[in-house]
């Protein structure tokens, strides 16, 4: 019997190729969409390995660090690592920022640390180029996502530093590249006022009649030189010894600390279930509008093709084809149409993946899903044109 789909095919195989080409593209960027949200929360897992740590002590009643700002005294992880159960206990600061190098603006997450090796709660890992930062002031270490290069210069907020070090894939949950700093200097960077800021609340110190005590020499002095020191991290990352559980000990601390303790079970759920939540929607209304414009503009292809077919279907109705033969038909060239845009637009993803702005993490998973969604989408788009065809008289096959 003929192959109504594969002659056609063959005959106009050119304009079926560049149309399927055309959807391919279409299902390039719904594969990609769906590659950004995977990317999305790969970020969120790598920020959490990255850190080193198994709790994350912060603010009562917040979200924090990554989520929602949080503030705790510098002084607080001395209690901390003394509780039952920790091995190492860290500060650590976060700050997104905008640091302008080389003529152009970098958006990074600036990560005040204590200076120290590697293997210590919050330090810089995936080390691929320099050392880490072993000087208490004015060294970094970047991600190479940001564009620097070892022994170059580089302003945070009023202060240089110097890149002693690069990194790989160290990131925050939004993308942004690392920047690792001393922890004195984040603590400053953090709450950095400009000079008029400054120089009105030591005005307004000066005034306040609280500290002019004659027999109290220095108090005045002694005040506005604690105003420009910020005793405050955004969270201790606490390491436990081998054996511990970790909820067995974030309770202590909770209770005689009154600070907020998060596993990484936990943090895990406020990143991904939370932080992302809002963007995972967006992505996935994109995700079923592309759906449903994909499967329309197969509709309208395939309906228009076999409405150009009008006669060679009256032929085969003609000389007994059965009805299910010709849908078959009409199916076949659906779903080849959709195979070959599958084909393109998982290629076209795996081209411009690597310099999309955001993290794609294109999966195995995702494509065998998007192929079983582009067979089931074309076979159901085709729908339409096996009513025009089973509607055709065998009379207009001899007919003008």
């Amino acid at each position: 019997m003929i192959s109504l789909a594969g002659r056609d095919i063959l005959h106009g195989w050119g304009k079926f190729v560049l149309t399927g080409a055309g959807l391919g593209l279409l299902i390039g960027v719904t594969l990609t969409m769906a590659g950004v949200y995977r990317g999305m929360v790969d970020d969120a897992r790598v920020l959490l390995d990255n850190s080193g740590a198994d709790l994350w002590v912060v603010q009562q009643d917040t979200l924090g660090p990554y989520a929602e700002s949080s503030s705790i005294r510098d002084d607080v992880w001395r209690g901390v690592v003394g509780m039952p159960g920790v091995a190492q206990a860290a500060n650590v600061t976060y700050l997104t920022t905008q640091i302008t190098h080389a003529g152009r603006d970098v958006r990074a997450m600036i990560v005040g640390v204590v200076p120290g090796g590697p293997g210590e709660p919050g330090q810089p890992t995936r080390l691929v180029a320099g050392r880490h930062i072993t000087r208490g002031h004015y060294e970094a270490v970047a991600d190479v996502a940001a564009g620097f290069a070892l022994g170059e210069r580089i302003g945070v907020r009023r202060n240089e530093y110097t890149i002693v070090g690069l990194t790989r894939r160290m990131v925050s949950s939004g993308g942004d590249p690392m920047v690792f700093i001393p922890l004195k200097d984040a603590q400053q960077a953090q709450f950095l006022k400009d000079n008029d800021a400054i120089l009105q609340q030591r005005r307004h110190t000066a005034e306040n009649p609280a500290f002019d005590r004659p027999g109290v020499p220095g108090l005045l002095d002694a005040v506005i030189a604690s105003q420009s020191v910020n005793p405050y991290v955004n969270a201790v990352l606490v390491r436990l010894e081998r054996g511990h559980a970790a909820e067995e000990v974030a309770e202590p601390i909770r209770r005689w600390l009154r600070l907020q303790v998060y596993t990484r079970a936990q943090m895990e759920e406020i990143l991904v279930g939370k932080l992302i939540a809002t963007s995972a929607r967006q992505i996935g209304m994109f995700l079923v509008i592309l759906a449903i414009v994909s499967a329309a503009i197969v509709a309208f292809i395939i309906y228009t093709l076999t409405i150009g077919k009008i006669r060679e279907i009256a032929v085969l109705k003609l000389i007994g084809t059965r009805n299910r033969s010709i849908a078959a038909m009409i199916v076949q060239q659906a779903v080849g149409l959709g195979l070959i845009g599958f084909v393109v637009g998982r290629i076209a993803a795996a081209v411009w993946a690597p310099i999309f702005p955001r993290h794609v993490l294109l999966e195995s998973g995702d494509a065998g899903r998007a192929l079983v969604a582009v067979v089931v989408m074309c076979i159901l788009a085709s729908v339409l044109a096996i009513q025009a065809a089973l509607k055709v008289d065998p009379a207009e096959a001899i007919g003008g």
